[in-house]
């Protein structure tokens, strides 16, 4: 969730070190189509329930959608805020409603109980039962500070664990421009205990933690730090005093969501960059839009724009069952790609 267009991250571009190495490219093609939204804009994420069913993806006006097939299409599944009003929110696009209306961004069912997560920019960490409905709010501050924008989640099914992300402690969603042309440093790696109902701080002082995903062994996350263009290495049983993560990947582009596959591989999805020319020379993509990496850090695919508008605003790639489904927070559709 980190859509900015502005000069001093293009230049950042350019002075940071290009780590796309050769390796299989998937272009874009005939395998690629779109499903369209009905009103809102902006699946930033994307999940899948414990039936295998969906995609259901969090939209603009603060609903979570669930694809029902071709023949009956999107329904509303859940809303994360406790004061929705649907005559200002259905179908709205403008950030100013998004503090009355929601804006989910992470999303992620837990496989044993079938709950889904939602990581709201305005309202936290939240919960909703697999028959969907209003989300139960679990946590709006850590160590007494208020969450300014959750933004990306990741789950232990083994112990139910909550992995998340607070991009910033000064600005919101709405104003993450700021965030950007201030070089914030102020978010927050954070977990959710759902047995002690507690929250703590893994790590702070970060520029922009986004995407979060945890390792298929459970034993290492990766956090993209968006302003400084970086995937990051946590330790699970690490983050006391004087921790240090390790830095995975310095990336070209401004990296979102990271969200892993059965293999335990994960794609990074490159938001922001493409105004930026690249070259193709020793196999580099020349406009990538998500990369897979191994959990070493070595890229094993790209996955290349080509060019073109239809991915200016790559939120999120997820494999699901040899399927890409590919997320924005801004498009009125939900890609598809069948690699």
């Amino acid at each position: 969730m980190f859509l900015l267009s502005i000069k001093f991250l293009i230049v950042a571009f350019f002075l940071s070190q290009n780590i796309l190495q050769t390796c299989q490219q998937l272009p874009i093609s005939k395998n690629f189509f779109q499903i369209q939204l009905t009103q809102a804009t902006g699946p930033e994420s994307i999940a899948f329930d414990c039936k295998n069913e969906g995609p259901y993806v969090g939209v603009s006006d603060g609903r979570i959608l669930k694809w029902q097939g071709s023949n009956l299409g999107w329904k509303e599944f859940a809303i994360t805020s406790p004061n929705r009003d649907r005559k200002v929110c259905d179908g709205s696009t403008n950030p100013e409603f998004e503090p009355t209306c929601g804006r989910p961004l992470g999303l992620k069912f837990n496989s044993k109980t079938c709950d889904l997560y939602i990581a709201d920019a305005y309202f936290g960490l939240l919960v909703v039962g697999r028959n969907g409905g209003k989300a139960q709010q679990l946590a709006t501050s850590a160590d007494g500070i208020p969450f300014k924008l959750t933004n990306a989640l990741d789950i232990d099914p083994n112990t139910g664990m909550i992995y998340f992300t607070d991009s910033s402690r000064t600005f919101q969603r709405r104003q993450i421009l700021f965030s950007a042309i201030t070089f914030d440093r102020s978010g927050r790696l954070l977990k959710y205990d759902p047995r002690t109902k507690e929250v703590s701080v893994m790590y702070k002082g970060l520029a922009f933690p986004n995407g979060v995903a945890l390792s298929k062994d459970h034993s290492f996350l990766l956090v993209a730090e968006s302003i400084k263009m970086r995937i990051l290495k946590f330790k699970v049983q690490d983050g006391g005093r004087g921790y240090v993560p390790e830095q995975l990947v310095q990336l070209s582009r401004i990296p979102d969501n990271i969200k892993s596959n059965e293999k335990g591989e994960f794609w990074v999805a490159l938001n922001t960059g493409r105004e930026s020319i690249q070259t193709d020379w020793l196999g580099f993509s020349i406009d990538p839009i998500g990369v897979k990496y191994d959990q070493d850090g070595k890229v094993l695919k790209q996955l290349d724009g080509n060019g073109g508008l239809t991915f200016n605003s790559v939120s999120e790639i997820l494999e699901f069952n040899g399927t890409l489904y590919l997320g924005s927070v801004v498009k009125p559709y939900l890609g598809i790609f069948h690699a």
